[in-house]
C-alpha cells in the first residue's frame, strides 16, 4: 500500500465535457439563507433556496478554474470563453422575475481587452424569450453585452479572459437592506436543456480510475453543500474507494430556523431539515446507491452558535458556554436538555428517512458525544438542566488535569450515565421508524481519553456504551496521528477496547485528516495509520474527509498502482562525480497584470531535482551495465536511488554529519515520530522531506544531547522514540541521504560513434516525491 499527492495538470488519462455541464456548477451565499444545487437530469441542474432576509442573495456559479475536483479528475481550466454559446430553459418558482429590476442577472469577472480587472453585469431578461418565470435564455459570449436597457446601456463582454460567473438568485422582496422577510421565503429555479455550443464549448476533463482499494471515505455537508452530489460521488468513485460512505450531516446549513429577537434558531416547524438540505441529501442520498455505494449518515451534538437556543448549549461552571475554536463558533449541546435532545431525534429521523427512500439500509452513526472541555481543561457540566440533573449543586470541576476529589470523581460518573442515556434514547427514536437500523458511535480517543486527563473518561466514555449498546464502535484520533504520536494511537485503541469491549470485528476506524492545505505533508502519516487500522482487522477503515483529499490531491493505492509507483532500494550503479548535470526545478505560475506587475504563485512547497548520470558513462564496461540496470527497472517504472553528488549531507551539502544538523521538531511531551527533513535558506526556508537516508548514518540529539538507543529509524525516514521527548526539548540529527529517483524516459538511446568519440549519452533522471 502507498499514497500520492498529485499536483494540477498530472492527469494522464482525460475525456472530454461540455463547458456549462450541470455537475459543475456551485453555489454559495451568505448566512443565514441556504441553497444546494442537484442534478435532476444529465442536462438539467436545479437550485433550492430559502431566504431569511431582504439582502439575501444566491449565486450560481460557473469557475473557469476547477478548485474542487481532485486533480486527476478535475476540468482544464481555459478562461477564453469566445466561441461559446450558452442556452438553457429558466423555470422559478417564489424567485424574483427575470424581467424585474434586480431579476436574475450574471455577473462576469475577469479582465477586459487590455488586461484590467472589469465586471459586467448581464440582465438575463435581455437575452431570454418566454415568461418572466418560464424562459429560453440564450448567451452569445461573442456578442454578449452588459447593462440594463440595451442599447443605451449597452456594455460589451470582452469574453476572452474570464475568471468566473455567476447567476443571481433573490427573492421577491429583495432590497440592499438587512432587514428579515415577514416570512421566510422557499424557492427554486431548474436550468434545464442546458447546452453548450461552437468551438470553444469542449473542455478536457480528468479521467483517471484508481483501483478500488480497501477504504471507504467519509464526508461532510458543511464543506461540501456547495457542490453537487454528482460531482463528490464521481470524485469517491475514481479515486478507489468503496463500500460505505461515512456523511456527517454538519452543524451548520441543515436545520430550519425560526426568528427569535434579533436572531433566527434552530427550529422544527414546518419539519425538521430545510428545504435545500432536504433535497440536497435525497440526491446525495440516490446517487451513492446507484454508485454502489452504501451510506451511514452522522449527526453529532454540535450545532452552529448562533442558530443554538442559549438553554442547549452545554457550560462551564461560571457560565461560560461550550463553543469551538472554529471561526464563526459552533456549539455543544447538552446531553441534559430536553429540547435539544428532541431535536436532535428529529434530525436524526429526518436523515436516516431520506436514506432508506433511496433504498439504503438504515445505519445512523451518534458522532462524537461528549461533554466539552475547554482548553483551559474545565469541563462543561452545568448548564442549568445539566446542573438540575445531577442533583441541582454539583461540585465544581474547573481543571480535569488535576488531582480529582471522590466527590469529583462521582460527578462525572453521574455525568457519563447522562450523556449514555441521551444517546441511546437518540438511537431508540431512530429505530422507532427502523427497528432494523444499524446504531454506530463515533469516538474522538484524543479527547475522551487524553493522557493528561485520565478521569475525564468516566464523563466521555461511559459504560453505559460498552458492548452491546452500539453495533459499531468507530474510533478516530487523528491529532495524535498527525503529529506521528504512534504510541499514544496505539494506547487508545487499546484502552477503549477494554473499556467497552467491542471486538475489532465490531470496530471502524477513522485515518485523518488535514486540517490545512499547508500541512498536506501529514498525509504520509494518516495513510500509514490507515495501514494500521487495516491490520489491526478493523471492518471498515475510513480516510477523513472528501473535501480534503480532493484539496490536497491524496491518492491511495493498493497492489497494482504500487506497482506502477514501485520503488527498489538499490543505488544507481554508477560513480558520477561532480560531473553529472543537476537542475533543481520549481513550478511558478506567473501573471502580469495591465500596470505590469506580476502576481506569482508557487505550485510546490518544495523543488524537484533532475539530473543527467550521463557523465558516469565512461566505458563500454560502464554501458552494459547501465543498460542492464535500465532494463532491471524496466525504463520508467522502477524508482531507485541515486546520490546527488552536490548534496547529500545533512552538514552544509557535502560535510560530515552531526547530531546538531537539522532541527526536526520541537517535544510536547506525547509525539513520538519526527520526520527527517533538510532546511534550506534562512528566510521563509524551503524544508525537504529526507525520505532515504543512508543506513546507519543517521546520529540524533534532544536538547543537544546524544541519543544513541531508545529510538529506530523507520521506513520513510522518520525517527520513531519510544519515550516521547520532553515539551519544549529540541529534537536534531544529522545524517546522509540519497535521492529516490526515476529514469525520466522510458527509452535509452546511445550513438555508439559519439560514444566512442568520447561523447557521454543523455540519462536523464527525474526526482520521486514519496512525502
Amino acid at each position: 500500500m502507498g499514497h500520492w499527492l498529485a499536483q494540477p495538470g498530472e492527469a494522464r488519462v482525460t475525456t472530454h465535457v461540455k463547458r456549462f455541464d450541470p455537475v459543475y456548477w456551485t453555489v454559495d451565499f451568505p448566512r443565514p439563507m441556504m441553497a444546494a444545487t442537484t442534478t435532476p437530469g444529465p442536462h438539467s441542474l436545479k437550485v433550492d433556496c430559502v431566504f431569511y432576509r431582504q439582502n439575501d442573495l444566491a449565486g450560481l456559479i460557473w469557475a473557469a478554474e476547477d478548485t474542487f475536483d481532485h486533480p486527476l479528475l478535475a476540468y482544464e481550466t481555459r478562461r477564453d470563453f469566445r466561441g461559446c454559446t450558452l442556452a438553457f430553459r429558466w423555470q422559478a418558482t417564489g424567485m424574483m422575475l427575470l424581467d424585474a429590476i434586480n431579476g436574475p442577472t450574471l455577473t462576469i469577472e475577469g479582465r477586459d481587452a487590455l488586461g484590467a480587472p472589469k465586471s459586467w453585469f448581464v440582465r438575463l431578461w435581455n437575452s431570454a424569450n418566454g415568461t418572466p418565470n418560464d424562459a429560453v435564455v440564450t448567451l452569445d459570449f461573442d456578442a454578449l453585452t452588459g447593462g440594463f436597457t440595451l442599447p443605451a446601456e449597452a456594455d460589451p463582454v470582452f469574453a476572452g479572459d474570464i475568471d468566473r460567473m455567476f447567476i443571481s438568485l433573490v427573492p421577491p422582496g429583495f432590497t440592499d437592506l438587512d432587514l428579515p422577510l415577514a416570512n421566510a421565503v422557499e424557492a427554486s429555479v431548474t436550468l434545464s436543456d442546458i447546452k453548450c455550443d461552437g468551438p470553444g464549448s469542449v473542455l478536457k476533463l480528468g479521467d483517471v480510475l484508481v483501483p478500488a482499494h480497501g477504504l471507504s471515505i467519509a464526508t461532510g455537508y458543511d464543506d461540501a453543500y456547495n457542490q453537487t452530489p454528482a460531482r463528490l460521488i464521481r470524485n469517491a468513485l475514481h479515486l478507489g474507494y468503496r463500500g460505505s460512505i461515512n456523511h456527517y450531516v454538519g452543524m451548520s446549513h441543515y436545520m430550519r430556523l425560526e426568528p427569535s429577537g434579533p436572531g433566527l434558531y434552530a427550529s422544527l416547524t414546518g419539519g425538521a431539515l430545510n428545504a435545500p438540505c432536504a433535497a440536497w441529501h435525497a440526491d446525495f442520498a440516490a446517487k451513492a446507491k446507484d454508485a454502489g455505494f452504501g451510506l451511514i449518515l452522522s449527526l453529532s451534538y454540535e450545532l452552529f452558535e448562533a442558530h443554538c437556543w442559549n438553554d442547549w448549549k452545554q457550560r462551564a461552571f461560571n457560565g461560560d458556554p461550550a463553543l469551538t475554536g472554529y471561526t464563526p463558533p459552533s456549539a455543544l449541546l447538552s446531553p441534559a436538555n430536553t429540547g435539544a435532545m428532541n431535536y436532535l431525534k428529529a434530525v436524526a429521523r429526518a436523515f436516516v428517512q431520506i436514506a432508506v427512500s433511496a433504498g439504503h439500509a438504515p445505519r445512523f452513526q451518534v458522532g462524537e458525544p461528549w461533554w466539552w472541555v475547554m482548553p483551559d481543561k474545565r469541563i462543561c457540566l452545568y448548564d442549568n438542566a445539566a446542573t438540575a440533573a445531577l442533583g441541582g449543586n454539583p461540585v465544581a470541576i474547573n481543571d480535569v488535569t488535576a488531582t480529582l476529589t471522590t466527590a469529583q470523581k462521582n460527578l462525572l460518573d453521574a455525568a457519563g450515565a447522562i450523556l449514555a442515556a441521551s444517546t441511546a434514547a437518540l438511537v431508540a427514536a431512530v429505530r422507532l421508524d427502523h427497528p432494523g437500523c444499524e446504531a454506530l458511535l463515533l469516538a474522538y480517543l484524543p479527547s475522551i481519553l487524553d493522557e493528561a486527563a485520565p478521569e475525564v473518561k468516566r464523563a466521555n466514555v461511559p459504560l453505559g456504551w460498552a458492548a452491546p449498546a452500539f453495533d459499531v464502535l468507530q474510533l478516530e484520533d487523528y491529532d495524535w496521528v498527525t503529529t506521528g504520536n504512534t504510541g499514544a494511537s496505539a494506547r487508545g485503541v487499546t484502552a477503549a477496547t477494554a473499556r467497552l469491549g467491542y471486538p475489532v470485528g465490531e470496530q471502524h476506524y477513522f485515518a485523518g485528516f488535514v486540517l490545512a492545505s499547508q500541512d498536506k505533508a501529514q498525509w504520509a502519516l494518516i495513510d500509514a495509520a490507515a495501514q494500521t487500522g487495516r491490520a489491526r482487522g478493523v471492518a471498515e477503515t475510513f480516510i477523513w474527509a472528501l473535501p480534503q483529499v480532493t484539496r490536497d490531491g491524496f491518492v491511495h493505492f493498493d497492489e497494482e498502482i504500487e506497482a506502477m509507483q514501485a520503488f527498489d532500494d538499490v543505488a544507481f550503479p554508477l560513480a558520477i562525480g561532480k560531473g553529472a548535470r543537476v537542475s533543481p526545478g520549481f513550478s511558478t505560475q506567473i501573471v502580469t497584470t495591465g500596470t505590469g506587475h506580476e502576481q506569482r504563485n508557487a505550485d510546490w512547497a518544495s523543488g524537484q531535482l533532475r539530473f543527467d548520470a550521463g557523465p558516469g558513462v565512461r566505458s563500454e564496461a560502464d554501458l552494459q551495465t547501465l543498460i542492464a540496470f535500465f532494463r532491471a527497472r524496466r525504463g520508467a517504472a522502477r524508482g531507485f536511488r541515486f546520490r546527488d553528488p552536490y548534496d547529500h549531507s545533512s552538514n552544509a551539502m557535502t560535510g560530515t554529519p552531526t547530531a546538531a544538523d537539522q532541527l526536526l521538531g520541537i517535544g510536547d511531551g506525547v509525539r513520538t515520530a519526527f520526520p527527517l527533513v533538510k532546511h534550506y535558506g534562512d528566510v521563509e526556508p524551503e524544508v525537504r522531506r529526507i525520505t532515504r537516508p543512508v543506513a546507519g548514518s543517521v546520529i540524533v540529539s534532544v536538547n543537544g544531547s546524544p541519543v544513541v538507543s531508545g529510538w529506530t529509524l523507520g521506513a520513510g525516514g522518520v525517527v520513531a522514540f519510544t519515550t516521547p521527548p520532553a515539551t519544549g526539548a529540541a529534537v536534531r540529527a544529522g545524517f546522509l541521504f540519497d535521492v529516490p529517483v526515476r529514469f525520466a524516459e522510458d527509452t535509452l538511446t546511445v550513438d555508439a560513434e559519439t560514444f566512442l568519440a568520447g561523447d557521454a549519452p543523455d540519462v536523464p533522471l527525474i526526482e520521486v516525491r514519496e512525502d
